[in-house]
C-alpha cells in the first residue's frame, strides 16, 4: 500500500510529537519503544465521541483535529491511524494489520475491527498496539512465543496461531487471556472506514451500547464503564466495583479527558441513562 493513499503529509508532525512530550528522533529499537509508550500514555482509550452521536470519522485529518488538537482520545482505528502516520513521517518500514477481538478458541471473536501497526526495523518484525483498552506499553517482536513483562507482574505473549495470524495474549488473574488476533492480510483505507463504520454505528457492537473510557496512569492502567471502575495494579490484585453515582465526573476529571462543559453533561446523561437501562 502506499503511502500516499494514507495521506500521512497531512499529519502536524511536530504538534503529534509535542503532546507526545518528545523530539524527533532517528529510527530505532528505543526511540520507537519510547513513542509507543508515551502514545499510550497520553491519550485515553475511549468510545466518548460514538455515544455522544458525534464521531468526526477516522481519517487522518479528523482524527489529528481531536489528538493533537484537543488532547482527546478514540479507540483503535484513531490510535493506530496516527500512530502509523507518524511513525512514517519518522522514516519507519510500517505495515497496518486489523484483526479480530476476543478468544479464537471459545469462539467469541468478533468481526475484523481492531487495528494494530506493524513495524520492520533492521530485518525485526515488531508489533505495536497502541489502541487497545490495556494496551501493551511498548512493541512485542514477531517471533512465536514472544513475551513481554516491561512492567513486572503485567505479562504480554505473542503466538503465530498459523502462518497469516497472531495472537496477542495478557496474563490475568486466572492465567493467560487472549485478547486479540491480528491477520497478515493487506489493508487499505477503505478498509479502515468500514470497521470504524461499523463499530460505532452497528446496534450490536459494545461500542454503540456502553462507556469504555481507559488509561494508564504512573503505577496503574484504570477502565471505567457505565457499569464498573476497574484499576490494575502491577502484581496486586485487581480492585473492581460497581460504579457509582458521581464516579464517572470524578474519572473524568481524574484522567483528564478535555471535554466541553457541554460534552461532559451529555456524557454523564448518557452513562446514567445506560446504567439504567
Amino acid at each position: 500500500m502506499a503511502t500516499a493513499d494514507w495521506q500521512i503529509d497531512v499529519l502536524d508532525l511536530a504538534g503529534y510529537l509535542k503532546r507526545l512530550g518528545t523530539p524527533a528522533r532517528e529510527p530505532g529499537r528505543v526511540a520507537l519503544a519510547e513513542i509507543h509508550e508515551r502514545h499510550v500514555r497520553a491519550f485515553t482509550f475511549d468510545n466518548i465521541d460514538v455515544l455522544l452521536d458525534q464521531h468526526p470519522g477516522v481519517s487522518l485529518d479528523a482524527v489529528q483535529e481531536k489528538f493533537v488538537g484537543r488532547g482527546r482520545g478514540g479507540y483503535c482505528f484513531e490510535h493506530s491511524t496516527i500512530f502509523a502516520a507518524a511513525l512514517e513521517r519518522l522514516g519507519y518500514q510500517v505495515r497496518r494489520h486489523l484483526g479480530r477481538v476476543g478468544d479464537p478458541d471459545t469462539g467469541s471473536q468478533q468481526s475484523r475491527t481492531h487495528m494494530v501497526v506493524e513495524v520492520v526495523l533492521d530485518g525485526q518484525r515488531l508489533l505495536c498496539d497502541p489502541g487497545f483498552g490495556m494496551s501493551l506499553l511498548r512493541p512485542i517482536p514477531m517471533v512465536d512465543d514472544a513475551e513481554d513483562d516491561y512492567l513486572p507482574g503485567w505479562r504480554y505473549r505473542l503466538r503465530r496461531t498459523d502462518r497469516a495470524t497472531w495472537t496477542m495474549y495478557r496474563m490475568g488473574e486466572d492465567g493467560w487471556e487472549a485478547t486479540h488476533t491480528t491477520d497478515e492480510l493487506e489493508v487499505r483505507p477503505v478498509d479502515v472506514v468500514m470497521g470504524h463504520h461499523y463499530t460505532s454505528t452497528y446496534p450490536g457492537s459494545h461500542f454503540t451500547t456502553g462507556l469504555i473510557l481507559a488509561r494508564h496512569l504512573p503505577g496503574r492502567h484504570v477502565t471505567v464503564t457505565h457499569q464498573s471502575l476497574t484499576i490494575r495494579t502491577p502484581a496486586q490484585p485487581t480492585d473492581h466495583r460497581p460504579l457509582r453515582e458521581g464516579d464517572i465526573d470524578e474519572w473524568l476529571s481524574k484522567l483528564d479527558v478535555p471535554l466541553s462543559s457541554d460534552e461532559r453533561t451529555r456524557l454523564v446523561g448518557k452513562v446514567r441513562e445506560l446504567a439504567d437501562a
